[in-house]
């Protein structure tokens, strides 16, 4: 295809006075409106590569093989567009039929509208499946991009014309050849996202994030409408790989009633399914369901399917007049269908529900409340007591000297007060794992290991503070080393177990959120010890030294640092403030689980 003198000369001035270069990776997000590699060269003109589907006509939902094949190449870059305006966005959206040389671009704003290669290794041919949008223009064109070598490409070599039914195709261009269109019946898809009007009135509905909008890309959404002695079932949610939903007596995987939806060469497989304890579910022979129908389009997976109330003849089938927990969860599946294993925690719903009795409409969450407590009670422990204990500890013997509480100093008090919180935190939400899993986790890597660590320095601690040498004893030394150095390493290690422990399948907080709240709280820590300790310098320098005196050395340094009471007392007002904006911001972060 010849492209216009103009188009060329600003493709090369483009491509001499902008800093691109070429994307061995294929992601080439710049070129979705060129589809012109910057590559310093003209294209060629005469195309070696052809482009070829499976169908001339198309309906919304369905899906069309494209194949692009011809002499090695190291690159490429597929789109659709409407066949009348090639210059307007990419249509639809594509699934792969090979991820290893393949990948989905997202242009504009649809996602999944282009497909482009992982690397530059030789190719022969690539094959993809276009997924014909609700919105889909009359007619589309299927248009390639080809790099042979990194100067020698091809742009926009054009692909046949699909149309949808009752519209006049015009004659298909040089290159594009076609053949029967293999779909599934009409009555197999579902037409558009379904729909959550309804949900709490006449059909039990379970969304994730809460109140989500089922056509959203982002929302997993279950519901169940019982009509006569059936229930009506859709499920839908952001994967290209399976949606799963089970019912459980309990909220632990084992002994359930599931229900797949899975993608078997890019159609929607929907079975039952039986869960073993923590295992590969074991597929049905028979499958109960009826009216099945799917719908997998823009990167969202649909199925909806009828089951009875009772099955009497199937017996890990559950009946549908009892309370049970229902789990959701999604994960990547292969090209024959195998299924992998869930990447993150599946959705529970906090407590057992019928779902053919009163209509509801409920979230879930990824992560258990016994997890949420472990985690909540360990950050205020030690992000909040600990921190703050060993600040007035290091900084305000000398301003809290002269004050007293139950005839102690003050600071010792406070402090003594903030660490036995700590330990008293630690000891309840050390056992909160151990009641959920029931035992040792297997799962979990380190982060159970350094917990123990934790516990057991937590509990060395006051334990060994309670033989603590009187003040001017020869052992006072050893002694306040110890005590320092087992503190600081429990801390230590408390900060790296919850960095492990923040991206965990139970917990999973916000990623990379997360990461970037504990460093944060760690920068904000050192820096207020940091300032701290330039102020207690700065008041030492003050003190005149007299070698001879070591009575008055010390009285004048205690009376140095008096005078920092109120500087030292705004800082701890803030660091406490700050503290406890990071705890609030994780109980969010937590409570979005």
């Amino acid at each position: 295809m010849e492209l216009p003198g103009f188009a060329v000369a600003v493709w090369m001035f483009v491509c001499f006075h902008a800093s691109v270069v070429g994307y061995p990776n294929g992601r080439v997000r710049e070129a979705c409106t060129s589809m012109v590699p910057c590559h310093g060269s003209s294209p060629q003109l005469s195309p070696e590569h052809t482009i070829t589907v499976n169908g001339t006509e198309f309906k919304p939902g369905d899906n069309i093989e494209v194949h692009l094949s011809g002499p090695d190449f190291e690159g490429f870059f597929i789109q659709a567009r409407d066949a009348e305006h090639l210059d307007s966005p990419a249509v639809g959206s594509f699934v792969l039929a090979d991820r290893r040389r393949s990948q989905l671009l997202t242009c504009g704003r649809t996602k999944n509208s282009a497909v482009s290669h992982t690397s530059k290794a030789k190719k022969k041919d690539i094959k993809v499946y276009w997924i014909a949008p609700e919105d889909a223009p009359k007619r589309v064109q299927f248009l390639a991009t080809v790099v042979k070598k990194y100067r020698i490409f091809w742009v926009k070599i054009p692909g046949p014309i699909v149309s949808q039914p009752d519209v006049l195709s015009p004659t298909p261009p040089l290159h594009a050849t076609s053949e029967p269109m293999s779909t599934s019946h009409p009555a197999s898809y579902i037409s558009k996202p379904f729909s959550a009007s309804g949900c709490g009135i006449t059909k039990f509905c379970i969304r994730n994030p809460t109140n989500c909008d089922p056509g959203s890309a982002s929302c997993f959404f279950l519901s169940f409408q019982q009509e006569g002695s059936s229930v009506f079932i859709e499920m839908s949610g952001p994967s290209e790989g399976y949606l799963a939903f089970a019912f459980s007596q309990d909220q632990w995987m084992g002994g359930d009633d599931a229900y797949l939806c899975v993608n078997v060469d890019h159609r929607i497989h929907v079975s039952t399914a039986h869960l073993k304890e923590r295992s590969h579910p074991l597929l049905d022979g028979e499958n109960a369901l009826e009216d099945v129908s799917w719908r997998l389009a823009d990167g969202v997976l649909q199925c909806s399917f009828r089951r009875g109330i009772h099955l009497p003849a199937y017996k890990e089938r559950f009946n549908l007049d009892t309370s049970y927990y229902i789990f959701l969860a999604d994960g990547e599946a292969s090209e024959g269908g195998l299924i992998y294993k869930h990447h993150r925690q599946p959705l529970v719903t906090n407590g057992p529900y019928n779902v053919t009795g009163l209509p509801q409409d409920i979230g879930g969450s990824r992560a258990p409340r016994l997890i949420k407590a472990h985690g909540t009670l360990m950050f205020f422990a030690w992000i909040t007591t600990v921190s703050i204990g060993v600040i007035v500890a290091r900084f305000f013997k000398p301003v809290w000297n002269h004050s007293f509480l139950f005839g102690k100093e003050l600071w010792f008090q406070v402090h003594r007060m903030l660490m036995l919180t700590t330990v008293l935190l630690t000891s309840i939400s050390f056992v909160l794992p151990f009641v959920y899993r029931g035992g040792w986790s297997q799962q979990a890597g380190f982060h159970p290991y350094l917990g123990c660590a934790v516990m057991a320095l937590t509990i060395f601690q006051p334990l060994m503070a309670g033989f603590r040498p009187s003040r001017h004893a020869p052992r006072r030394q050893l002694f306040n080393w110890f005590h320092w150095s087992t503190g600081t390493t429990a801390r230590i290690l408390a900060v790296v177990t919850m960095f492990l422990g923040m991206d965990l399948p139970a917990l999973d907080l916000p990623d990379p959120w997360d990461t970037y709240a504990m460093i944060g709280f760690v920068a904000w820590h050192v820096g207020t010890d940091v300032l701290l300790e330039i102020h207690s310098y700065c008041l030492v320098r003050k003190v005149e030294v007299i070698e001879d005196d070591r009575v008055q050395i010390l009285q004048s340094l205690t009376s140095a640092e008096a005078e920092g009471r109120l500087f030292k007392q705004i800082v701890l007002a803030i660091y406490v403030c700050g503290n406890v904006v990071f705890l609030v911001a994780f109980l969010i972060a937590i409570n979005q689980v």
